[in-house]
């Protein structure tokens, strides 16, 4: 919030200043150029701690004592699943490249660094679209930077501490025959872990995109209430989806919080749109 009051200021003393199409172009420049030394300074650093970020936050959901874990073996002694309790990684990973450890140790840092920077991130791109908005939507939208990166770290979390757990243990423990070793590549393990923890960022956004569309007139909370079961539905089908066992208790434990997105985003699409019937009078 203090970022957007800080830039309200700014846009203050730039009002009524006229800008030419190459003056956009030079001031999009400078955001994106700010953008990415914000990745590459948070890349440098997720580098210089590459072994600890490896060990204790990449590789924390595939060891039985990580905390989510832990309390799933707890939540299978209560409920009698015990396919919820992942007690032994049962899975070898390896690197069949001579430059695979290297290219993971990198990938691993961008994404870091990625994740770290978003904030900021989002804030250059604000700053670059917010005077292009009327004072009316400016005003509504204020807030947005620390709302959108608030929602995206409770979707990482989210991703990093429940989903991704459950998926690891269902994919790693799954054998057709017990021959068959389990034996994985270090770029699948990360590229899983990776697509787990950003997409459930990005599908926390929900109550912000419900925002976005219902200021404009596109989406209405009486359209979202018609259409709840449909929501249910699907909302089913992409917790059967990222959590690929079959038991019930780790598909709730995804479809809950994503029911109370949705059941969230009404409420902000009810607000939104008892403002816009108030500007209106």
């Amino acid at each position: 919030m203090a970022l957007d009051q800080e830039f309200d200021k700014e846009s203050d003393e730039k009002e009524g200043d006229e800008m030419t199409f190459l003056d956009h172009l030079e001031e999009l420049r400078w955001h994106i150029l700010r953008s990415v030394a914000s990745i590459l300074v948070f890349t440098i650093v997720a580098w210089i701690f590459q072994k600890e970020i490896f060990g204790k936050v990449i590789m924390g959901p595939s060891k039985s004592e990580f905390w989510t874990n832990r309390m799933l073996c707890k939540l299978a002694d209560a409920t009698g699943v015990e396919g919820l309790c992942f007690t032994q990684a049962n899975f070898i990973l390896q690197s069949r490249e001579v430059s695979g450890q290297f290219m993971m140790a990198l990938t691993q840092s961008i994404l870091v660094g990625l994740l770290f920077s978003f904030p900021y991130f989002f804030w250059e791109i604000w700053r670059f679209v917010k005077p292009g908005l009327k004072i009316t939507e400016a005003k509504a939208a204020r807030g947005a930077v620390f709302w959108v990166s608030l929602l995206f770290f409770m979707g990482v979390a989210f991703g990093y501490f429940v989903v991704s757990p459950m998926a690891i243990n269902f994919l790693a423990s799954f054998k057709l025959d017990e021959s068959i070793q389990n034996q994985f590549d270090i770029s699948d393990y990360i590229s899983l872990l990776s697509m787990m923890t950003l997409a459930c960022g990005l599908t926390f956004q929900l109550p912000m995109i419900t925002y976005v569309l219902s200021r404009v007139g596109i989406l209405t909370p009486s359209f979202m209430r018609e259409y709840r079961r449909h929501a249910v539905v699907g909302i089913l089908i992409v917790a059967a989806i990222i959590t690929p066992s079959p038991d019930m208790i780790s598909q709730l434990l995804v479809t809950f919080p994503l029911l109370c997105l949705y059941e969230v985003s009404i409420l902000v699409s009810a607000r939104v749109n008892r403002q816009r019937e108030a500007e209106m009078l």
